[in-house]
């Protein structure tokens, strides 16, 4: 593993650091076949993507037919995304995501590496943004990492945990294991969708 500068998930210059080093193991070069299954059947179609990364999902949600905004504070994560999704790069955004105030309403938030990517310290932030970004009835749909190693990230959580972050905000209503993970996710995660209360 490389030597790096930066040492803080909280902050920008750590991501930009391994983008711009090109030391992305969470990246999978793709979209995972839960997320090809959802968007087939859901009814969502306006959709959130915090700490988008290369922003693959953004272009599977926007080539469906969904209204995809992708976003990440780093500003090199935020360069390759553009340079991957081409024709919808226009909707990725580099912004915060405990600031950033969508267009218009959303269906859905799209979890995908973001949590965990973050302290523990910050989850009942984030928790609280994602039911303040929310409708009753919307969605957080996506991937959940499952681990009790003390440090990261990524950042693991456990099920009673993530029950007591979102339980009162959310409702958990798909739970499923994960057959494509990538290495670093591999046994640990969980496609999980909570619709908000």
């Amino acid at each position: 593993m490389p030597e790096f500068d930066s040492r803080d998930p909280r902050t920008p210059a750590f991501w930009d650091e391994r983008f711009e080093r090109e030391f992305t193991p969470w990246d999978r070069g793709g979209v995972p076949e839960q997320v090809r299954g959802f968007v087939a059947t859901s009814q969502a179609r306006n959709v959130l993507i915090p700490g988008c990364g290369a922003g693959y999902e953004l272009v599977y949600f926007s080539e469906a037919g969904w209204d995809a905004t992708a976003l990440d504070f780093s500003p090199a994560a935020v360069e390759r995304a553009r340079a991957i999704t081409g024709q919808w790069s226009s909707r990725v955004v580099e912004a915060d995501f405990f600031a950033y105030e969508p267009a218009a309403g959303l269906d859905m938030i799209y979890e995908r590496a973001f949590l965990c990517a973050l302290p523990r310290a910050m989850w009942p932030q984030v928790a609280k943004r994602w039911a303040a970004l929310l409708p009753s009835g919307g969605l957080l749909a996506g991937f959940f990492f499952f681990d009790d190693a003390p440090t990261g990230p990524p950042f693991g959580i456990s099920r009673d945990e993530l029950d007591r972050l979102l339980g009162g905000d959310f409702e958990c209503v798909e739970d499923a294991g994960v057959a494509d993970s990538i290495p670093v996710f591999a046994g640990k995660e969980r496609w999980m969708v909570w619709r908000r209360k």
